[in-house]
């Protein structure tokens, strides 16, 4: 038997796991390595004896607590017997699983609670209802779901007509409202993969709070089910828009169930719809996909009132944190090893940093027009990027101090030294030098 303590412990994170962060019950089960039928006994207790959350402060004592639960009232089976239907509808996607033994389970939290028939008929009405239930899913405005679907659109050379390449189509869906957004690129490929998000961002007007991408390998360099490892570059955009990056887990497709569903949408009302189209350029693709996004956005739903637009702008607009000043601007990183002389090379070209820092590995940040070095994440060094092969950038300050003073020397100092020995030595020295 567990200890009073240990047990009044369990008691408050069930508590807080359950109504204070509102996760499910297996969830907390999960969470806390206990049966959920423990969970189940817990909540009831707690809904007997009155608790809500957070606790009072007379109950901070564990003593006073495990009073409170033990001598408690019981209230009226139906302030508890109803069922998570919610529960439900994820354990029926298990093979083997039945409502019949769902219905045993729940009778066996719930001995006085609802029989079998009555059981299945709130279940199958909430069930014609999902629509509704479903909106309570997601907080406006947490997360933003990413993916790609697997079909492209053709794009053909304008002058001679031959097919150019196949445009892949980013898609991004809010959580709460579906508010859903397209874009075409030219490929999958990281630069693109950054793009599509910041136009993503421009479109909504504001960032979310979390991003869920599929396990791409433009986002994700490593897929694992609980540590992905998520892109250098898509890491650092994140961090300019404040947003936090939780890739969606390997064949957990309940991860990204409104990617999906967003992709499903897009290929029927989008792609489907442009099929007979021929389009020569990405501009003109895009022009055509954002007048049927705008179209999907506006489509009255069917079982609730208004639509994804409207949805938007009364839950997902005001929530939205509001866009850094200015846009990223895209980097990609790599690493790479200091030569003797303190110079990196990047695409042929060397440039400089601290002596100290020879002979180690640094990690390197390339713009479009600067070139940044980092050692152990500190900035050691900026340079103006040159795309000059076989040249040099060296800042004097990197230098150690003999190397400086050498270079200081240069042919018009040497000559304007040789001259205080008097003007024969100065045209003596000049000419030497010449030759």
């Amino acid at each position: 038997m567990p200890r009073p303590h240990t047990t009044m412990r369990k008691v408050r994170d069930v508590l807080r796991l359950s109504w204070g962060e509102q996760l499910s019950l297996r969830q907390v089960a999960r969470s806390l390595s206990m049966p959920h039928t423990t969970v189940a006994l817990y909540l009831r207790r707690a809904k007997e004896a009155g608790l809500a959350w957070p606790l009072p402060d007379e109950l901070s004592d564990d003593d006073a607590l495990e009073a409170r639960l033990l001598h408690c009232t019981p209230v009226a089976p139906s302030t508890y017997a109803r069922p998570d239907f919610a529960v439900v509808k994820r354990e029926l996607s298990h093979k083997g699983v039945s409502l019949q033994l769902l219905w045993l389970e729940y009778r066996g939290l719930h001995a006085d609670g609802y029989g079998y028939s009555q059981f299945c008929h709130l279940y199958r009405t909430w069930r014609r209802h999902l629509s509704v239930v479903m909106r309570l899913d997601h907080k406006a405005a947490e997360k933003f779901f990413v993916d790609y679907p697997g079909m492209t659109i053709p794009i053909y050379d304008e002058r001679t007509l031959a097919l150019d390449f196949k445009a892949e189509l980013f898609v991004a869906v809010l959580g709460a409202s579906s508010y859903t957004f397209a874009t075409a690129t030219r490929s999958q490929q990281i630069h693109d993969w950054i793009a599509a998000h910041v136009a993503t961002f421009e479109f909504l007007g504001g960032c979310s709070a979390v991003l869920v991408p599929d396990n791409l390998r433009s986002g994700v360099t490593k897929a694992h089910r609980y540590e992905p490892d998520v892109n250098a570059t898509y890491q650092e955009m994140a961090a300019h828009y404040g947003v936090a990056i939780i890739p969606a887990r390997p064949y957990k497709p309940r991860d990204k169930a409104k990617a999906e569903a967003g992709v499903q949408l897009v290929e029927r009302l989008i792609i489907a719809v442009l099929r007979h189209q021929r389009f020569t350029s990405l501009a003109a693709l895009n022009e055509a996909i954002g007048e049927l996004v705008q179209r999907l956005n506006h489509k009255p739903f069917k079982k609730l009132e208004g639509s994804r637009a409207s949805l938007f702008k009364e839950l997902g607009q005001p929530a939205l944190r509001p866009l850094p000043r200015d846009p990223y601007e895209f980097a990609s990183w790599r690493a790479a090893k200091m030569n003797i002389d303190y110079h990196v090379e990047v695409d042929r070209h060397y440039y400089s940093v601290p002596f100290t820092l020879a002979g180690q590995v640094v990690d390197v940040r390339l713009t479009g027009s600067v070139v940044e070095i980092f050692a152990k994440n500190k900035r050691a060094a900026s340079h103006l990027r040159s795309y000059q092969k076989g040249r040099h950038a060296t800042d004097a300050a990197h230098m150690p101090d003999l190397h400086r003073r050498y270079l200081e020397w240069t042919p018009g100092r040497i000559v304007a030294w040789a001259e205080k020995n008097g003007p024969e030595t100065a045209a003596f020295i000049d000419a030497l030098m010449k030759s």
